[in-house]
């Protein structure tokens, strides 16, 4: 089969989906991956996959309808060129644009990998109600013939119900993320010495990266050899996002070490003590807790939809309430004066990450879902069984 796939981003083709790619052209499928961008990186580490990078233009962040329509027709147009026999897209504007321009060609059935409903649908956006509701209704036009919904946490299906983007009889399985390689995201021994906090993310408010700030401080007038660290970029055109003059700014108020962004992190991972997630934003699973808890890390996060899924409290990690950064500084000294339970989280984040969410199973999953698995054995369609749902 020639299969689809459509990203808002060149480079998450191979950092989020690679492997999930790589699958489908064992599985002995035609693989066409498209971006909104043009990546030579991304081209030649899909090329020697065997698969072929074509471009869309997309505007990620803005809402220019001639734009988002200029967006829906190229698709449609590059569907009646290359005829593809199933079309996967994952991020809002994939989805949406790809899931309308996929009925208008109607010869291939539609899978849709929802990784969250994001800002729109989150708490701090009551002030968008208007553009919430024109969204909800994009999605609904886009996800009406989908075959296969996909969601990251349990609280998305609900959700999508009450907002009137989908209703009961749509196919929605709950599935563990998009998984992490563990292979690539190798358990790291603990270092000695002071703990290091660590939170990596795009530099947004509604990410928490205030409450991390704020609660650094906090711990660092009791425990002043504790470090802190916060990798990401700059948001300059998102609103909710952090400038770069203000990232200037806050990093000479607080005792936080900013680092610039990277195409590996797991040298970060390994250094630091406890990956932290202050989050408030809608997510869906954030990759980042995955990578974390793949590489023996205890996580901080918030008790929000999608942060809470894979930690189990004081087993792997320690949930939080939202906005409270004196609560996260309470679970952050918790760790600094308790070294013991701080090891024994990471041991079983590592457990965890292994038995549910390594991207061999979540991939697995995916494609049995959608009926792109070649052979299929007894045993293989026995685990493919269990693909969760939370209602």
């Amino acid at each position: 089969m020639k299969v689809l796939v459509l990203s808002s981003l060149a480079f998450s083709l191979l950092n989020f989906r690679g492997a999930l790619l790589a699958e489908l052209r064992k599985q002995g499928h035609e693989v066409l991956a498209v971006a909104p961008d043009y990546d030579r990186a991304v081209e030649a580490g899909l090329k020697a996959m065997g698969i072929e990078l074509r471009v869309v233009p997309m505007h990620r962040t803005g809402t220019n309808p001639f734009k988002d329509l200029q967006t829906l027709f190229a698709y449609w147009r590059l569907m009646r060129k290359e005829r593809p026999d199933v079309i996967v897209a994952y991020t809002q504007k994939p989805i949406i644009y790809g899931g309308i321009a996929a009925r208008l060609y109607g010869k291939a059935p539609f899978h849709a990998l929802m990784s969250g409903l994001g800002h729109l649908f989150s708490e701090d956006a009551q002030d968008r109600v208007v553009v919430r509701g024109i969204f909800s209704r994009l999605y609904r036009a886009a996800l009406k013939k989908a075959v296969t919904l996909f969601v990251f946490n349990r609280d998305d299906r609900p959700d999508m119900i009450a907002a009137g983007i989908i209703d009961e009889r749509h196919r929605v399985l709950q599935v563990p993320g998009s998984g992490v390689d563990t292979q690539h995201y190798v358990e790291a021994p603990l270092r000695d010495g002071a703990p290091v906090f660590l939170m990596m993310g795009r530099l947004m408010r509604d990410k928490g990266v205030y409450d991390y700030l704020e609660a650094a401080r906090i711990v660092q007038r009791q425990y002043g050899d504790v470090r802190f660290q916060l990798l990401g970029r700059p948001e300059e055109s998102n609103r909710t996002g952090i400038s770069e003059a203000e990232v200037h700014r806050l990093s000479s108020e607080y005792p936080v070490e900013f680092l610039a962004e990277t195409r590996d992190v797991r040298p970060y991972l390994a250094q630091c003590s406890v990956f932290v997630l202050p989050s408030f934003y809608r997510e869906g699973l954030p990759r980042t807790i995955l990578e974390a808890m793949s590489s023996g890390r205890a996580v901080i996060t918030t008790d929000m939809p999608g942060c809470r899924d894979p930690i189990e409290h004081e087993g792997n990690g320690l949930l939080v309430p939202a906005k409270s950064p004196q609560d996260l500084a309470k679970a952050m000294i918790r760790l600094v004066e308790d070294p013991e339970m701080l090891r024994k989280m990471s041991r079983r984040s590592r457990e965890i990450a292994e038995q549910t969410y390594d991207v061999k199973i979540v991939n697995h999953m995916l494609l049995d879902a959608m009926d792109l698995i070649a052979h299929d054995g007894p045993m293989q369609r026995a685990q493919s069984q269990t693909i969760p749902y939370a209602a």
